[in-house]
């Protein structure tokens, strides 16, 4: 019984995946926003039925999207490796962010398998492509500018463009994983709502304010930190790992900077707005504000400060 039960969820929700791929591919104006939903029906079946059985439904998506549309198939690997992370995570009951960092790591294995794929088999060299498309919005950016810039003005911003285009590839890993957090973010919302609605459940993110991160972070962020400055080459792996590692660090401390930004405006009983307007100044303001933010959530870290902040309320 429970077995016949599992094999036709996982055909109806093969058959749902399928459709949300048609609507995609003869729809495109739907893309962005099919994209975003593309994962739900891996996750909602491997958080019912576990990963062996997700990873049977994702071959099947697999087997399907190769033979019917094969160029599509980038779309199935990079939905049904996130999803099956991701659903197998909140099968195993793991707490909101245990899940979001699982699925986070599937969407990065399928958006790195997509690019393998996409080079590999499809002939594209995604690289290539990108490089392509930077250099075409360098001569852009040099025509527009070119009548109101002149002289040394306008070289200094032309170097300072072409130098951000030639920096852009060295953190292409931290892109991808920015990415994978996002669309792991955005399927477990959306995920969520399904199965409160169908299971009347409860399910939803633990509150902002009492998010945390491990102390470890803050190692990473500084050996990063220290091989950014004593690394030479900037072409070596070394180089490229610290970078990246410097910059993904430096962006989970200023959510945990948002954090106790949030925390501390519970504690003071603060309107909500003013928290959110810090968000939005800080992002507006990134040179100024955002570094400071950084500040706040080192401290945050690697000190008690929210114990400290409890004791004075």
């Amino acid at each position: 019984m429970n077995d016949t039960r599992r094999l036709t969820e996982g055909a109806l929700m093969t058959g749902i995946y399928l459709l949300l791929l048609l609507l995609i591919i003869f729809m495109p104006f739907v893309g962005s926003i099919g994209l975003m939903v593309l994962p739900v029906p891996f996750v909602y079946y491997s958080y019912r039925h576990g990963w062996k059985a997700g990873a049977l439904m994702l071959v099947a998506a697999t087997m399907f999207t190769f033979f019917f549309a094969s160029v599509f198939i980038v779309f199935t690997l990079l939905a049904g490796f996130g999803g099956l992370f991701l659903g197998g995570a909140l099968y195993h009951k793991r707490s909101s962010y245990e899940a979001l960092a699982i699925g986070s790591v599937g969407f990065i294995i399928g958006l790195v398998t997509t690019f393998l794929v996409t080079q590999l088999l499809l002939g594209v060299d995604l690289m290539e492509e990108f490089n392509n498309s930077m250099n075409q919005a360098f001569s852009t950016f040099e025509r527009l500018f070119s009548g109101i810039l002149e002289g040394e003005s306008m070289e200094a911003e032309m170097a300072d463009f072409r130098e951000l285009i030639d920096f852009i590839p060295d953190i292409i890993p931290s892109i991808l994983a920015i990415a994978g957090v996002l669309m792991a973010f955005v399927s477990q919302w959306i995920t969520y709502k399904l199965i409160n609605r169908i299971e009347n459940k409860q399910l939803k993110f633990v509150k902002f304010k009492n998010f945390k991160l491990p102390t470890s972070v803050l190692w990473y962020y500084f050996v990063a930190l220290i091989l950014n400055y004593v690394t030479m080459d900037s072409d070596g792996l070394l180089y490229l790992a610290a970078i990246n590692v410097f910059i993904l660090t430096g962006a989970l401390l200023v959510i945990q900077g948002f954090s106790f930004v949030f925390f501390y405006a519970s504690m003071k009983k603060w309107s909500k707005a003013i928290p959110i307007l810090i968000v939005v100044f800080s992002l507006l303001l990134p040179q100024i504000l955002m570094y400071l933010v950084r500040i706040l959530g080192i401290i945050d870290i690697g000190f008690p400060l929210r114990e400290r902040v409890k004791e004075k309320k």
